[in-house]
């Protein structure tokens, strides 16, 4: 199908009944690919989310010397030390494009400082607002020399890392942790990260972190809060299967939850790590009838939504389609605990005030949330701010409100592939 900018999204005339299967998780895809490149031996990487973002991890880390076979749905990885044992030359240099990834603009630093020669790094222009001099400063503090605050930025390695005791403020994003935790075992003295600062946003990715590590024989404690400390060691070859992006799943089950519905997202774990888990409790609390049963999650939409009152702290990423949905609502609602998205890759706070209010929604912009009351809503042109949990929101409304022009719905392409298609082709016989 054509993709016109803006797109016009498509509108339910009626309840959409669909079985989907979503592409593989993006936190653990690029966590799974960077543990394979600096482990002890090839693994594989199956189910791989194909998309930009981990696509974007494969080319960082194989500019880095490892080998990433990205040809099929199962993705080998062949650390570099296994295919050059001998310490490279002084020569070694390389260039990365982050792009619009927080995972790789944050997680491949703290890797290429165990390279011996200079790795520059860049990306998108909407990337050069996203916070990252944390990181940086970090590294500092741990012995490497780095040039730069902020994209564009270079790490100039020599072939190992001190590493020992950090400080670090990660109130802007758990990434700032898991970035360190992740290459902290490959440092001569592991790594003890300390926060020092206000609460650590979206906890749950810290844990999906420390989870992983485990997996691959690394001693993790983190039994003090704000605090982890994670021992030196070999990073043990361990194959993964990669879960659904359950995150990626709040626009599907949002259809359903818009049009009363059901839609069925396949493979849901029963038990897991991902944010997007929260999504079974949160609506059902906005009226929906959730099921978790061996085919998969099922949630039906109700005659009408009710509002929420929700800390959405730890799950921030899940805010985009949830402020859509609370939009649509027929009760007020407020989402708090979030200011942290305004460091996302845009001020999702602001932009989702700005573009919920264009289509007639009564919105209330805070510090940490948003206060969203019942409006009548109309269609007009969505902006994206070149971001995929945007472009998700403004697809859920258009699919309730005609008339809905989503800007750069490609953007989607970030976490999942030929979204807006796949996205069209579930309405059926129910759109006009």
């Amino acid at each position: 199908m054509t993709i016109s900018d803006p797109w016009p999204a498509p509108h339910a005339r009626g309840p959409v009944d669909a079985v989907v299967t979503l592409p593989g998780s993006k936190s653990l895809t690029n966590r799974a690919l960077l543990l394979a490149a600096i482990a002890d031996g090839p693994s594989v990487v199956r189910r791989a989310l194909r998309s930009r973002d981990s696509l974007l991890m494969a080319q960082a880390l194989t500019a880095l010397g490892s080998r990433v076979d990205t040809s099929g749905e199962d993705w080998e990885v062949t650390p570099a030390e296994i295919i050059e044992p001998e310490p490279q030359h002084r020569a070694f240099s390389a260039t990365i494009d982050v792009g619009l990834a927080g995972t790789v603009m944050r997680f491949v630093p703290p890797v290429a400082a165990l390279h011996d020669g200079l790795v520059a790094f860049d990306g998108d222009e909407h990337m050069r607002q996203r916070p990252v001099g944390r990181i940086l400063d970090a590294l500092r503090s741990l012995g490497v020399c780095v040039h730069g605050q902020g994209l564009p930025f270079a790490i100039d390695g020599t072939g190992s890392v001190p590493g020992g005791v950090v400080t670090i403020d990660a109130s802007e994003s758990s990434q700032f942790v898991s970035a360190l935790l992740l290459a902290g075992a490959r440092y001569d003295a592991g790594v003890d990260v300390r926060h020092d600062g206000k609460p650590v946003p979206s906890l749950p990715h810290i844990e999906m972190t420390v989870a992983m590590l485990r997996e691959h024989g690394v001693e993790v404690d983190d039994a003090e809060p704000n605090r982890w400390v994670v021992h030196p060691g070999p990073v043990k070859a361990v194959d993964h299967l990669i879960e659904p992006d359950l995150s990626n799943a709040g626009p599907f089950l949002g259809l359903a939850a818009v049009t009363g519905g059901t839609v069925t997202v396949r493979d849901w774990p029963r038990q897991t790590t991902q944010p997007g888990d929260a999504l079974r409790d949160l609506l059902q609390q906005m009226g929906c009838h959730v099921e978790l049963t061996a085919d998969g999650l099922s949630v039906t939409g109700p005659d009408e939504l009710r509002g929420i009152d929700a800390d959405l702290h730890d799950v921030g990423e899940l805010t985009p389609v949830l402020a859509a949905l609370c939009a649509l609502a027929t009760t007020p609602s407020h989402l708090r605990g979030i200011a942290h998205i305004r460091g996302h890759e845009t001020d999702r706070l602001a932009a989702l005030a700005t573009e919920l209010t264009g289509l007639g929604a009564d919105v209330t912009e805070h510090q940490d949330g948003l206060e969203i009351r019942p409006a009548r809503l109309s269609g007009g042109l969505f902006h994206t701010y070149a971001d995929h949990r945007m472009a998700h929101a403004g697809v859920v409304l258009g699919a309730a409100v005609d008339g809905v022009l989503v800007e750069n719905v490609e953007t989607t392409a970030k976490t999942f592939t030929d979204f807006a298609p796949f996205w069209a082709s579930l309405f059926a016989a129910s759109i006009h």
